[in-house]
């Protein structure tokens, strides 16, 4: 890992995300066909036509490097990897079927169980977000490039939630860090609107798996946000299962600046 460069591989990828985009966005136009998988959740021929497209894409980048992603991972299998990359090819799969904008594209590099690379598209919104280490996190929108620093663009203090009706443990949360307005958002778009400065927290009892974050996550730490468990214990990869623990997600220390 030490002899990749990660704003090379960054920008090779942009493209072939753009790319994925448009063939998500074409498939929902014509109408996606839906699975069921063995988990009992959907999955549609956009999520696997977009996977191939950004696994073929990475296997030829870091072809060293072993890719785990959410429509081939072998749950059986123990992870034993520290540097890996996680592909979660659509995020929001429910919101991409009932043709919703706030589905992503997703790709993260762990290495030694943290991660130091992550790209997030939202092809709906036109809004692709990407970062390769501290203060490199950048967004591109209308063929702008915006560098992210989670400032604050909000007058209130804004929490982000999975449902309209978030836990008692997450409710306490947000009273704890004064927020005045909860905003549903799904999938890892919640983490980009962190890091512009859209909103100030997202907070979440253990749900989801490791892919879901990790692209996200990568981006609002790049971009000066705060990424810890409920017990702000450093969130790190590489679960056996790959399941997440519970995740506190903050623009900055201090929610009101």
């Amino acid at each position: 890992m030490n002899n990749i460069n990660l704003k090379n591989i960054a920008e090779d990828l942009l493209e072939t995300f753009i790319e994925a985009g448009n063939i998500a966005k074409k498939i929902s136009l014509k109408g996606v066909k839906i699975s069921i998988k063995n988990d009992k959740t959907p999955v549609t021929d956009g999520d696997l036509a977009v996977d191939k497209l950004l696994r073929d894409k990475i296997s030829n980048l870091t072809p060293n490097i072993p890719i785990i992603s959410e429509e081939t991972v072998n749950l059986k299998i123990k992870n034993e990897n520290k540097n890996f990359w996680l592909i979660d090819p659509i995020d929001g799969t429910r919101e991409y079927i009932k043709k919703r904008d706030e589905y992503t594209l997703n790709a993260a590099l762990i290495s030694n169980l943290e991660p130091v690379l992550g790209i997030v598209y939202a092809p709906e919104k036109n809004r692709l977000f990407f970062s390769y280490g501290k203060n490199l996190a950048f967004e591109i929108h209308n063929e702008k490039r915006i560098v992210l620093n989670c400032k604050k663009k909000t007058t209130e203090i804004v929490g982000l939630a999975n449902s309209d009706k978030p836990s008692d443990e997450v409710s306490n949360i947000y009273k704890k860090y004064n927020v005045s307005k909860i905003v549903q958002i799904s999938s890892s778009y919640k983490f980009c609107i962190l890091a512009a400065g859209e909103a100030d927290i997202y907070a979440a009892k253990a749900r989801a798996y490791e892919w879901d974050i990790a692209a996200g996550h990568a981006v609002l730490e790049h971009a000066g946000g705060i990424i810890t468990s409920h017990e702000g214990k450093k969130f790190l990869y590489g679960k056996e299962n790959y399941k997440n623990l519970p995740i506190i997600a903050k623009r900055a220390k201090d929610l009101s600046n």
